[in-house]
């Protein structure tokens, strides 16, 4: 099997990259990608799309996420995580209520300033390669939405906040962790972080890559989640031949009872996936085929 969607827990210590080369080797074939960076310093949930799983690649990628965060109070630092230089210390004075208040009023829409630490590109080049050279560069502000924050565990001791965070595609939680420290006064930075969740995909349903490898050397690809069942929020349709053989071919076909607006999984008689779809008024309008090669 080398279409679909491979839900692997990432270790910490290596990048997401190193994953797609680990899985290339694995699997003997070349068309892999992932749907969201985790750093070398972050662990967990990271679907891959394998095959034809890759024009999956863009639905993955948008779907809301869920992290396990560690937040370090007392101290700024140029990554706004531990991995960084510390820029500013501080005494931290604050209660357990102050720190329970300042994250809640997180939770939300908000905007957040991508960190200089980061892939975005800016006139070609990637943000952490200027900052590697010392240079710091306007960003524009992004709209992000926190949909909750559980606070798991406060530690005044060790001056740590253990929280679960649900978000939107695109939030940095370090930068989360950043800004709750300049509310508080008392400064702060990411010191852990684990996704446990990206989309559909959980981490008690995840794969190790040496469990990856020891399944797919016995020929078991149960790990690999078919590319027509990885958007189970969209509802599935299936098509009679004639309609089927239209779509295949590209041609304009009209499909009754849908409702206007929703996109949906199609498929044929034999369970073949064909394509996503959505109704668009009285057009039934191929979004993505998925018929034919990768």
């Amino acid at each position: 099997m080398t279409d679909g969607i491979v839900n692997v827990n990432k270790p910490l210590g290596i990048t997401s990259h190193d994953v797609v080369y680990r899985l290339r080797r694995i699997l003997n074939i070349k068309k892999i990608g992932h749907t969201g960076t985790l750093d070398p310093d972050a662990s967990g949930v990271l679907p891959m799309c394998v095959g034809k799983g890759t024009k999956m690649a863009e639905y993955l990628t948008a779907a809301n996420k869920q992290y396990l965060a560690k937040l370090q109070l007392g101290a700024f630092t140029d990554t706004q995580d531990a991995s960084g230089e510390v820029l500013e210390d501080f005494e931290v004075n604050v209660t357990e209520e102050q720190v329970r208040e300042a994250i809640m009023g997180f939770v939300g829409e908000i905007t957040q300033i991508p960190p200089m630490y980061s892939a975005i590109k800016i006139d070609g080049k990637k943000l952490y390669e200027l900052a590697r050279e010392g240079k710091t560069v306007e960003r524009e502000p992004r709209l992000v939405t926190i949909h909750g924050i559980e606070i798991q565990n406060i530690d005044l001791t060790n001056n740590t906040v253990d929280m679960l965070v649900d978000c939107s595609k695109g939030t940095y939680i370090r930068t989360l962790c950043n800004d709750i420290g300049a509310a508080l006064g008392c400064g702060g930075h990411m010191s852990a972080l684990h996704r446990t969740k990206s989309g559909r995909y959980s981490i008690e349903d995840a794969f190790t890559l040496e469990q990856i490898e020891q399944m797919a050397s016995e020929g078991n690809f149960e790990f690999m989640t078919p590319v027509g069942e990885a958007l189970l929020e969209y509802k599935k349709i299936v098509l009679a031949e004639r309609n089927a053989y239209r779509v295949r071919n590209g041609m304009k076909i009209r499909v009754a009872g849908l409702c206007n607006g929703e996109t949906y999984r199609v498929f044929d008689e034999k369970n073949e996936f064909l394509a996503l779809a959505c109704q668009e008024d009285d057009n039934f309008v191929i979004l993505k085929s998925f018929y034919g090669g990768a």
